[in-house]
């Protein structure tokens, strides 16, 4: 099993690697005021899915911990109700 989660570990990486190499072109990135940021298409990519992640993360974290804190309450009170 193991061996397994390498092998696909390591493709994974392979095909990631392959599609940066493919996507090395530099783009710009405009923002207000005439600000550009230049960088390869690849490192843009990356970042914009890492902050779509973090925000998706951010707008779940208050129904998370509300589900953490009714399972410690249910916990509780399953522990109470013991003989």
């Amino acid at each position: 099993m193991r061996a397994l989660t390498l092998v696909i570990k390591l493709v994974l990486f392979l095909l990631l690697l392959a599609f940066a190499i493919k996507n090395s072109e530099v783009v710009g990135v405009h923002y207000l005021m005439g600000l550009e940021w230049r960088a390869p298409l690849s490192l843009v990519l990356l970042l914009a899915f890492a902050l779509g992640v973090l925000l998706g993360l951010l707008g779940a974290s208050r129904q998370i911990l509300n589900n953490r804190r009714e399972l410690i309450r249910l916990r509780k009170a399953k522990r109470l109700s013991k003989p």
